[in-house]
């Protein structure tokens, strides 16, 4: 089936934005906690950006009247959609292309789960304004639960040295905190609409493999919502392509070592064990990352 995409609100009169946001919102995201992520976008102190939102398929009324509300509120909103459900890469895809004719320098992900802090967007854009040469920037984040109470954090290796070296054993940026430059995209790349889900950990590997340079920022930019069934939804597809990502990375970035290959068949496994299992593991991970972060 082919996708339709479409424009269905669109009250910009600007030829020219800086920044392209781009969120996919899906039947079975909470209405509460979409209308939240989106105010953390629309309330954020730097201004410059277009907000693209793509309904990925059918959605109930609840959604629909949180982005009907929000985009009659904020003329930066537009509202786009999928005539069926395509998964996240395609929806990307999409806004990407569409942001293209406003000539952006910066393409922002978010996500409908999650909430920006204030000054996300100028902490990162500002970042990347004085060090040219990153063309991925990510950050720390929270991460929250249910109510929004704070559960954890989640802070990723900083140097593009670090990042590199780490990714054939995980995907080393958050990709709903990323930053990438639009020359990226004019360079011919996107993320694998194959995929419906590790396309980010797809992508960050053929970008380190093409030499683009990563860098993640210590503040925690993001509050992750971190749900009741977050250990138990990976199921056999994502664990199976997180191996094939990970098989991908150490052929493609020539880090051919045992200890990776081992890591790859070992987190295969852990996958597949019941979610009080996987949520030790997590536990622990997350102890290895944060000193991993500080050397």
């Amino acid at each position: 089936m082919i996708n339709q995409f479409s424009i269905i609100h669109n009250e910009n009169k600007k030829k020219h934005i800086e920044s392209i946001v781009a969120m996919a919102v899906y039947q079975a995201d909470n209405a509460e906690w979409l209308k939240e992520a989106i105010e953390s976008i629309t309330d954020q102190t730097y201004t410059d950006f277009l907000f693209i939102i793509v309904i990925d398929g059918p959605v109930p009324d609840s959604i629909t009247h949180v982005l009907q509300d929000a985009a009659k509120s904020d003329i930066r909103i537009i509202l786009a959609r999928n005539s069926h459900n395509i998964g996240l890469a395609s929806s990307m895809n999409s806004a990407i292309e569409f942001g293209l004719q406003f000539n952006p320098t910066f393409f922002i992900r978010m996500d409908a789960d999650d909430i920006s802090e204030a000054h996300r967007l100028l902490r990162q854009i500002t970042y990347l304004k004085k060090h040219s040469n990153i063309s991925v920037l990510g950050s720390a984040l929270t991460e929250i639960n249910e109510s929004g109470r704070k559960v954890g954090a989640r802070v990723m290796p900083a140097s593009h040295k670090q990042i590199t070296r780490i990714l054939p054993r995980r995907c080393a940026l958050n990709h709903p905190t990323v930053v990438i430059r639009y020359n990226v995209f004019h360079d011919g790349h996107r993320y694998d609409g194959d995929l419906t889900n590790t396309q980010d950990y797809f992508f960050w590997i053929t970008l380190a493999s093409e030499g683009y340079i990563f860098r993640n920022l210590k503040d925690r930019l993001l509050k992750f919502r971190r749900v009741n069934n977050f250990y138990k939804r990976r199921g056999l597809s994502k664990s199976l392509n997180e191996f094939k990502a990970r098989i991908y990375a150490i052929t493609k970035l020539k880090q051919f070592s045992p200890y990776n290959f081992f890591y790859a068949c070992g987190v295969l496994s852990l996958r597949l064990m019941p979610g009080k299992v996987v949520k030790l593991a997590y536990r622990l991970d997350r102890h290895l990352l944060e000193r991993f972060s500080k050397h």
